[in-house]
């Protein structure tokens, strides 16, 4: 809940709380696979980019496929075609999310159903040429938020941000330049990242200024990349956790609001920004974590676009509502400031996985040894999403 502006935890079951642990995780290589596919190439279909990140988490885990027990694939693949590919017949399984994913796999533990648990993820979205906006965006499929309105031609998530932040930049008096700070600060951080796509590619705020707009007021740099690639993490039972691994990441918290109500009408995200949501996530993952904002020592936030880190930033209490330009300018979220956000240059310039790369940059902050990306002393890292009016929230921890 919030009180005078401030986000404030509430009572709430906690027994999910450091029941499970994050103790591998892989990804394929986002540099190469994007440059073999600019030229041409294809080197992996989505199963075998996920395939080959669950080899690699495996191998990072230091246990054997035989020991997984449950099995949640990408909403980008088959939950058992999957599952025949890595030669799996889990006692509990689905399909869902990033975020989802993670929330699904603590509970499943939780309940008993699973001691260990695969998530994973592949995505050929770049090689197969998907469309996320225009008459054929993801096929067409009005199960999609952003296809509902095609009948007047607003197909694409990038103009709905861009429509939903022209109204918080107005409302706030945010500036360009405001919104640059962003993109700005999680290319440093890409710099740092030898993982990241965007790593050589420099950007000053004159830079991002001087690109033309795409769907005023976002510039191309505010948008996500598009590549291939494939991400897989192995959560386990906590207490098997400890005995299988020193380098065991805790979840600590989860959290999780909805609004659906006037969402077709694009209400909740045009009206409150889904800022009502946020705090109810909020309120949930702290509780349950036993911190709050002040505590974490770095925020991971889903990037489509990088309006999300002023709607973070607020709902999430770091500052007051209003207030997110002032505060990244005055703490600073890039290398040197006091907020670290997205520090592996998140999906606008590291790599556009979805939610999944976020889970694997948390772990390795917590874990340490990021040499000059790392965050000093990283005790918390907290994650949080709120596409599509669906506010959700992680906190990793030692």
């Amino acid at each position: 809940m919030r009180e005078n502006g401030q986000v404030t935890t509430t009572a709430m079951d906690t027994s999910t709380s450091q029941i499970a642990a994050v103790t591998g995780v892989g990804h394929t290589d986002w540099v190469e696979d994007y440059r073999r596919v600019r030229n041409g190439e294809k080197p992996h279909d989505s199963y075998g980019y996920a395939a080959l990140a669950f080899k690699r988490a495996l191998e990072d885990a230091g246990i054997s496929r035989d020991e997984i027990d449950g099995l949640i694939v990408g909403p980008t693949t088959a939950y058992e075609r999957m599952g025949e590919i890595l030669n799996i017949d889990p006692r509990w399984g689905g399909q869902a999310d990033a975020v989802q994913a993670m929330f699904q796999a603590v509970m499943a533990i939780k309940s008993g159903m699973a001691e260990v648990v695969a998530l994973v993820y592949g995505n050929d979205q770049r090689s197969a040429a998907v469309q996320y906006g225009g008459p054929e965006a993801m096929g067409g499929g009005s199960f999609l938020s952003y296809v509902y309105h095609s009948p007047w031609g607003l197909t694409s998530q990038g103009a709905l941000y861009a429509l939903m932040f022209q109204r918080y930049k107005a409302l706030r008096g945010i500036t360009d330049r405001d919104l640059g700070q962003v993109a700005v600060a999680q290319r440093q951080w890409a710099s740092l990242n030898p993982n990241a796509i965007m790593q050589k590619k420099p950007l000053s705020l004159d830079d991002y200024l001087a690109v033309k707009y795409v769907a005023e007021p976002l510039r191309v740099n505010d948008y996500c990349l598009i590549n291939d690639g494939g991400v897989a993490l192995i959560v386990m039972e906590a207490s098997r956790a400890r005995r299988a691994s020193d380098k065991a990441v805790a979840i600590h918290g989860l959290g999780r609001s909805d609004l659906n109500h006037n969402a077709t009408s694009l209400g909740p995200r045009l009206m409150d920004f889904y800022l009502p949501a946020q705090q109810g996530a909020a309120g949930q993952v702290y509780a349950a974590a036993g911190i709050g904002p002040e505590d974490i020592d770095a925020l991971l936030v889903y990037d489509s676009f990088s309006p999300h880190i002023f709607f973070a930033l607020e709902g999430f209490g770091y500052c007051r509502p209003g207030e997110a330009a002032k505060f990244i300018a005055d703490n600073g979220i890039g290398v040197g400031g006091k907020l670290p956000i997205n520090t592996h240059g998140g999906h606008l310039s590291e790599s556009y996985m979805q939610g999944w790369s976020h889970q694997v940059e948390a772990v390795r902050q917590v874990r340490g040894g990021l040499g000059g990306r790392q965050v000093p002393d990283c005790r918390y890292v907290q994650y949080v999403s709120d596409v599509a009016g669906k506010a959700m929230s992680i906190i990793y921890g030692r």
